[in-house]
């Protein structure tokens, strides 16, 4: 799956962290922007599946991520396609088989309760003996 160039939006803006002297000149903060219902990267199967996964991160149906961690506004372009991508191919990624629900055997549930009672007896006998009057 490839996401077309034309369809992703980028902002800049200055970022808040390390620079130096030319944090303040530089605009070196990136949001990155993608309208997952317009894209043509997905079919509809995807594209259902990605908007019900990301429904959480969504304004709306487009995903925008923060990239800031760079001192350079190439880097941190790199670094919110990385995360784009990433993001989008988790979403996509199929759901792991959910685990059949079993029943406990007839033997591990008498072991158990043997070893329950046992359990309480040692405790039984630890107590103090009861008075005789």
């Amino acid at each position: 799956m490839i996401v077309p160039s034309g369809e992703l939006l980028e902002r800049f803006s200055r970022s808040s962290g390390p620079g130096g002297q030319g944090v303040n000149t530089t605009d070196s903060r990136v949001q990155l922007s993608l309208d997952l219902a317009a894209s043509s990267a997905f079919n509809d199967r995807q594209r259902e599946r990605v908007l019900s996964r990301l429904s959480e991160r969504l304004v709306g149906t487009t995903i925008t991520i923060d990239a800031s961690e760079h001192r350079s506004q190439r880097r941190n372009r790199t670094a919110a396609r990385e995360r784009l991508a990433e993001i989008l191919r988790e979403a996509l990624a199929p759901a792991p088989p959910q685990r059949r629900a079993t029943r406990p055997t007839r033997g591990s549930q008498r072991r158990r309760l043997a070893a329950k009672r046992r359990r309480g007896e040692i405790k039984n006998a630890r107590a103090r003996p009861a008075a005789d009057d």
